[in-house]
């Protein structure tokens, strides 16, 4: 199935748990991998796989099958992402619960988070879920990257994400705008020792 329509599908589906009708951009897939260095030592965590835009490139830079899990909460996005990326460790599960799916997984320590959940889209109360899980991690040493789409860059949920993650772990690295993504794009990093 095309990746456009499976996406705007699940979009129609849960538009609270999809942030977009599209996927990301190659453009804005390539900027969230950039200085990604991951082994079995620091593994990626990617949350909110999709149909794998940022998947594509990340596989490119996995070294096997421990450095890497991938959490999605979509049972026919996970079907899929299966078939498409059978070298890759990707779970049905749900960002909420990230350091159990991760401690199931046989995974090594997290090195580096790719998130590409739609804060600003999410309820309050799974938002906050979210901050702790990634929090658990932040705190062993890691770099966490994620996108906001420039329209909703200053709604208040996506502010409010900011100012956690700033009051926690200091100013994040932001990228340009990446044009050639729909809707436009930057990306916020994070990096703790």
């Amino acid at each position: 199935m095309n990746e456009n329509i499976q996406f705007l599908q699940a979009f129609l589906k849960n538009p609270g748990k999809v942030g977009s009708i599209t996927p990301s951009s190659p453009e804005l897939a390539q900027k969230m991998c950039e200085g990604i260095r991951p082994d079995k030592d620091n593994a990626v965590l990617e949350l909110g796989v999709g149909t794998g835009a940022i998947t594509k490139f990340l596989q490119e830079i996995v070294p096997d099958d421990k450095s890497y899990l991938g959490i999605e909460l979509d049972r026919d996005l996970v079907r899929s992402l299966k078939r498409n990326f059978s070298g890759m460790q990707i779970v049905r599960g749900n960002a909420c619960d990230a350091t159990e799916v991760h401690k199931r997984s046989g995974i090594g320590k997290i090195g580096y988070i790719i998130c590409c959940l739609p804060f600003v889209s999410l309820p309050n109360d799974v938002g906050e879920k979210i901050h702790l899980e990634i929090d658990k991690f932040m705190r062993q040493g890691c770099t966490f990257r994620t996108f906001q789409y420039a329209h909703g860059f200053y709604m208040p949920s996506a502010i409010k994400f900011r100012e956690f993650m700033r009051d926690r772990y200091g100013k994040s690295k932001k990228s340009p705008l990446i044009v050639k993504n729909v809707p436009p794009a930057y990306t916020l990093t994070w990096k703790t020792n």
